[in-house]
C-alpha cells in the first residue's frame, strides 16, 4: 500500500482523485459479483475499500473495522490450533 501511496502522490490531486475511485470502486464491485460467482469476492472488497481509504473517511473506518474483525478471528484460530507446550 505504501507504493501505491508514493506513486499517487507525484499525481496531481484531481488525476490521483479520479483514480482511486475508479480503482477502488472497481475492484469494490468485482468483489461483490464474486459473492455470487467463483471467485475471491471478500478479498477483492477489502482491496477496494483499502484504496478507496485513501481519500474517503467510511471507505477508511469500514477498512478499520474490517481489519479489526481479522485481528480478532486470527487471535481465536491462534488460541485453538495453539501448540501446546511438551512436558
Amino acid at each position: 500500500m505504501d507504493k501505491l501511496k508514493k506513486l499517487l502522490a507525484n499525481l496531481p490531486h484531481p488525476v490521483r482523485w479520479a483514480l482511486i475511485m475508479l480503482i477502488g470502486f472497481a475492484l469494490l464491485i468485482l468483489g461483490l459479483v464474486m459473492l455470487v460467482t467463483p471467485g475471491p469476492g471478500l478479498l477483492f472488497i477489502f482491496f477496494g475499500l483499502s484504496i478507496l481509504a485513501l481519500e474517503i473517511k467510511w471507505a477508511r473506518e469500514l477498512n478499520q473495522q474490517g481489519v479489526q474483525g481479522l485481528e480478532k478471528i486470527a487471535a481465536r484460530l491462534k488460541k485453538v490450533f495453539g501448540r501446546k507446550p511438551k512436558s
